[in-house]
């Protein structure tokens, strides 16, 4: 593990088949994070749905959202069980875990929890986060204030977590943020790596799975507010978790 924030090497799992969405959430992944894009190691499962990853070789694996794929079809989209056995590889070795969205869901079914869709009703835009008690004592989320705002856009939710996992963060509808207890492994149902910019083009190429009209996402876009205690968590995981481990 290096302890030089210029020497990470961090594996991004990324569940993107559209290009420009690719390459958008690299930068936003190194924006956020405060590395260079050349310190990540992008595995794409779309390109990849079969591999076998070496995590002994980087100090962090990311994973980050999809539009394009459901953790409820591991049929049609292969890849998701390889995802799952990643997931576990890397918790099994005590490899530091930021899981973003798609990731989120994807830890929750690797350790038995619970993922349901909903056809409507749905979270999209920015929307505010409580935190629970664990969060108070939590080293990426001591210092977060309580109804902070993030970027959420997902039809697919938790109903059940795992065992062996601290809540931290929820809505209403869904349960948004957890830790594996004992393991340096973190899950966002929100995007950190997102920013207010960033949704408006990244819901721009995905209008047609999310929105019904040009007028909602115009409201959608209107209603939208600025993110940055949720961007923060990115930095805080970086600072306080690889360079301290």
């Amino acid at each position: 593990m290096s302890n030089k924030k210029e020497k990470l090497k961090i594996l991004l799992l990324q569940i993107r088949d559209n290009h420009s969405v690719r390459e958008e959430e690299l930068s936003s992944f190194a924006q956020f994070t405060g590395l260079e894009k050349s310190q990540f190691t992008i595995l794409n499962v779309f390109d990849q749905p079969s591999f076998d990853i070496n995590l002994d070789s980087y100090d962090s694996l990311f994973v980050g959202g999809a539009s394009e794929a459901s953790v409820l079809e591991p049929d049609k989209y292969p890849f998701v069980l390889k995802s799952e056995e990643l997931l576990l590889k890397a918790i099994d070795i005590n490899k530091p875990v930021f899981a973003s969205c798609f990731g989120f869901q994807l830890a929750v079914t690797a350790l038995g929890g619970q993922i349901i869709r909903d056809q409507k009703d749905y979270e999209m835009g920015s929307i505010p986060i409580q935190l629970t008690t664990k969060a108070k004592d939590d080293v990426l989320l001591k210092d977060t204030p309580n109804n902070f705002h993030a970027i959420s856009v997902h039809r697919e939710r938790a109903t059940k977590l795992p065992a062996n996992c601290e809540l931290l963060a929820y809505t209403d509808q869904c349960c948004h943020s957890f830790k594996l207890t004992n393991k340096p492994f973190w899950a966002f149902q929100f995007h950190p790596e997102v920013d207010k910019p960033i949704l408006i083009q990244r819901l721009s190429v995905f209008r047609d799975k999310y929105t019904k009209s040009d007028e909602q996402l115009k409201q959608v876009f209107e209603s939208v507010v600025e993110t940055p205690e949720s961007n923060l968590l990115l930095t805080k995981f970086v600072d306080r978790v690889l360079l301290t481990s």
